[in-house]
This record gives C-alpha cells, structure tokens and sequence, in this order.
C-alpha cells in the first residue's frame, strides 16, 4: 500500500477534519521518526495515516481498531501494518515489537495535546512551540484532561529518548506539515 493509497482510504473513511488532521500529525510524526532511525518512511507514513481510520465510526473499544483491521487484512495489507495499528491501543493486548510499532504507540497522544498546546497560544502557531511549554501544560491537569499523559510519558521511555527530544521530534514532524494541520497561525515561518 502506498502512502497516496493510505490518504484516499483514510478519507474515504473518515468526515471530521479534526480527526483527519489528527492522522495527518501521527503520520507527520512516524515520519520525522523514520527519518531519524533511517527506516522506510513511507511505510511508517501510511501506518500513521491508517491507524485511526475506522474511530469516527466506531470509537468503542470493542470495534476500535478491530473494524480496520479485518477491512485491511481482507484487502491484502501487510500483516506488518495491521499489526502496528493493533498494537497502537493497549486495551488490544497487542504488544509493540518492533520499532515502528514501538513509535506509533508513542505518537498517537502526543500529536494530540501538541495540537491542543498550539491551540491556545497566542500565535495559533506551532513554529514557536517548545518542549518546555508542552511540559508545562502537561503539569496542568485541567488542560486537555483526555490526553493520557503517562502514555506520552511511556512513549519516551519506550523509545529510549529524553522527554524533551520525544517532544521536539514529534513538533519537528508537525512542523513540516503546519499548513495541513491548520496549526501554522499568524508566525511567518520558512
């Protein structure tokens, strides 16, 4: 599957711009994180695309992520792939393995609450984005209260990278597909 196939499936598949957008920002960061570790960027592209595909639909625990994964296994893709989005959701009791399973577990909640840091800057922008001010809002327990923190946290330890560079890896990504995520704000930005 291509990276283009894994864009036209995820909108044929999702309505709510927030949620697409969502895809948009884990595939940006499973990207930034292929690129550091040199593996095949555009298979980590269409997992991150992909790994949400069927939420909007049905965000239960017992259809997500089990609805597009036997879609996608019935059409042919990669065990590697349906596995990746299986274990992105630990009620599955699918473990992360490899690498790039290892990456998306740890990016699906931190795309999130980096997209709702950028939400109420003044800016509107992710290109004055920090690690210290993510970990700031982290510390506020009333700010983005769905967004679980430890696994953010766990994702760090999982890769075995720093809190800080987890946090500007995944900005990074983002950074690089601002304008599609609607977090490019009023900064002017190269």
């Amino acid at each position: 599957m291509t990276r283009n196939d894994a864009y036209t499936l995820m909108t044929q598949w999702t309505e709510n711009d927030n949620l697409r957008r969502h895809m948009l920002a884990v595939e940006a960061a499973m990207v930034e994180y292929a690129r550091k570790y040199k593996e095949d960027e555009e298979l980590w592209a269409v997992v991150g695309l992909l790994h949400d595909m069927d939420y909007e639909k049905h965000p239960t625990a017992e259809e997500h992520p089990y609805v597009a994964v036997k879609y996608l296994q019935e059409q042919g893709v990669s065990e590697e792939i349906t596995h990746a989005i299986l274990a992105h959701a630990s009620y599955t009791g699918v473990t992360p393995v490899n690498l790039m399973e290892k990456v998306l577990l740890a990016v699906d909640e931190l795309c999130g609450f980096v997209t709702a840091c950028v939400y109420v800057r003044p800016s509107r922008s992710i290109h004055d984005l920090t690690p210290k001010s993510v970990k700031k809002k982290m510390k506020s327990i009333g700010f983005s209260r769905a967004v679980n923190r430890e696994d953010i946290t766990k994702g760090a330890e999982l890769l075995g990278v720093s809190l800080d560079e987890h946090i500007q890896t995944v900005i990074d990504g983002m950074r690089r597909v601002a304008d599609d995520l609607d977090l490019a704000g009023t900064l002017e930005h190269n």
